[in-house]
């Protein structure tokens, strides 16, 4: 069966689960796949995360992992591409905004979208054309080949290689540390970490090394603020601000997870949670998956 056909399926079950009382949010056992975005091209380099631009319609998809090499004719810009696909998962284009992007994400408080490059925090060595930036759109939602920096390095990020996400509701973003339960409060342009998360992975049932290392989301629902890819046990695992355990949703079986998942191809927006299946379609496809209501 496949993914979509099970939907019919879950769909129905979470229906009847909606005649008994509801508290203020509720995690859906069972995760629901309500998009699917087959890659129309090969990633220049890994794809990273996802954005939902709501105004347009489209869904923004990063690449990482390809900074300039030394000599390299674009100087200091790097070759990753995003690709555009609408929202019913249709590849549209792509462009070449010139940078290493870690994290994707539309700012609904400067209705702009925005790009956190690896090694934000120059922990890994200074380099050019890092930080936070914003990504050029033209009128008709294509993308420009270029970006304009919003701010630079910071060392409040910590690990070179997180994937921060981004909380528009405190102007904050959470950087899950590298294979580790840490996750650093940032609160930019701040210099210094302004806070901390210990997410209890004992209460989760999980390790360090089953999860994503440097990926934790931010759902903006409250008491199940953060969700974490479970790749071991194919899950999402839901947490508080404080970093208590509160539920999981599962994802389905039959969906292929690869050790890349650790790593990259993950993301949260438009209130679903994504997922990159390497081996399905020709260059991999994204699932986004509901796991709350």
């Amino acid at each position: 069966m496949s993914l979509f056909n099970r939907t019919i399926v879950i769909a129905a079950t979470a229906g009847l689960a909606l005649l008994s009382p509801l508290t203020q949010a509720e995690v859906l056992a069972e995760a629901v796949p309500e998009i699917k975005i087959p890659l129309a091209k090969k990633p220049t380099s890994r794809p990273m995360t996802v954005a939902y631009v709501p105004y347009l319609k489209q869904y923004f998809i990063a690449d990482g992992g390809l900074a300039a090499p030394p000599g390299d004719p674009m100087g200091s810009m790097s070759r990753s591409e995003v690709h555009i696909h609408d929202d019913s998962g249709k590849y549209l284009s792509s462009a070449k905004p010139g940078l290493d992007n870690r994290s994707i994400y539309y700012n609904t408080n400067t209705h702009q979208l925005e790009s956190v490059t690896y090694n934000i925090s120059s922990e890994a060595g200074f380099g050019p054309n890092t930080g936070i930036f914003s990504l050029l759109l033209n009128e008709d939602g294509t993308l420009k080949n270029d970006a304009k920096e919003i701010t630079g390095h910071n060392p409040a990020f910590g690990s070179p290689a997180t994937i921060p996400s981004y909380d528009a509701d405190r102007n904050l973003y959470y950087a899950k540390q590298n294979r580790s339960n840490l996750v650093h409060i940032v609160e930019s342009p701040k210099r210094e970490v302004v806070g901390e998360i210990k997410l209890d992975l004992d209460a989760a049932g999980v390790r360090f090394d089953e999860i994503s290392h440097y990926f934790v989301a931010y759902t903006g629902i409250k008491g199940e603020e953060l969700a974490l890819l479970d790749i071991d046990h194919k899950a999402v695992l839901l947490f508080n601000l404080d970093g208590k355990f509160i539920a999981r949703s599962a994802l389905p079986s039959t969906l292929k997870l690869r050790s890349q998942n650790h790593i990259n191809g993950t993301g949260y927006s438009n209130g679903l949670f994504f997922v990159y299946a390497e081996t399905e379609g020709e260059f991999g496809t994204y699932y986004g998956f509901r796991i709350q209501k």
